[in-house]
């Protein structure tokens, strides 16, 4: 781990301003829109969650489950006949899907087929039933999971869903509109060069230092964990980019 102070907010916004033509451009990059002469958060979406039926937060996690790993296009080309096949990912229809009839669908050349995937959807919507049965919706859940321990949300997906571990989950709870970074390879190599993180990425130590340093760059900022992700790589990495 880092026994130097770790590099603050505004040194990695200069450094990723001189790459992205000035702090303007780095802003809108950032999700940041101009309402007159002002720069205005786009943030509203984040407050929306748990306004999301469930069958929305099943379909998130089924997208980028079939995304990871996958041409992107063609799964979002595919996505009205994923959701035609799946019952527009209704919990309880989904649920009372017998084996064999998710193996017939998984055959089927309107969706992607991949049964090991599909199988994922029933287990995901048994993990957000549980949930249900415990008390509130599965949006209403990630909507009450505090920002400052969002890899304790990353962890609950990964230990009672499928196929939710690495970037995936993160991916999908983004897609919902809940505020996370996300550990891309330009952002990993960000945290290793300033040695926040020295072992695994996925390590529970590792995770608590990635989580730590976010909580408190967005102290410094008051930026999205959303936007301190994005910074960090805009700041680093082979991304430089320069507007005439």
């Amino acid at each position: 781990m880092n026994l130097n102070k770790p590099e603050s907010f505004e040194a990695i916004f200069n450094r990723a301003a001189d790459r992205k033509s000035g702090k303007l451009a780095l802003e809108i990059l950032l999700g940041k829109k101009i309402i007159g002469k002002r720069l205005v958060d786009d943030s509203a979406a984040q407050e929306n969650i748990s306004n999301l039926g469930d069958d929305r937060v099943l379909a998130a996690f089924t997208k980028q489950i079939f995304k990871s790993g996958f041409v992107w296009r063609v799964v979002e080309n595919k996505w009205p006949d994923f959701e035609e096949t799946f019952f527009n990912f209704n919990i309880e229809k989904v649920l009372m899907m017998p084996e064999e009839m998710l193996e017939r669908k998984a055959a089927d050349p309107k969706i992607i087929r991949n049964f090991n995937k599909v199988k994922t959807i029933k287990a995901n919507a048994q993990m957000i039933f549980d949930q249900q049965i415990s008390g509130g919706s599965f949006a209403q859940f990630i909507q009450d999971w505090p920002s400052k321990d969002i890899i304790g949300l990353w962890a609950h997906l990964k230990k009672h869903g499928q196929r939710l571990g690495g970037n995936t989950g993160p991916y999908a709870l983004r897609l919902l509109g809940k505020d996370t970074f996300i550990l891309s390879t330009d952002v990993e190599a960000y945290l290793r060069a300033q040695q926040i993180i020295d072992g695994g990425l996925q390590s529970k130590k590792s995770l608590t230092a990635i989580q730590n340093h976010f909580n408190d760059l967005q102290e410094q900022s008051g930026y999205t964990l959303t936007q301190l992700s994005r910074l960090i790589a805009f700041s680093s990495g082979d991304n430089n980019v320069q507007v005439d």
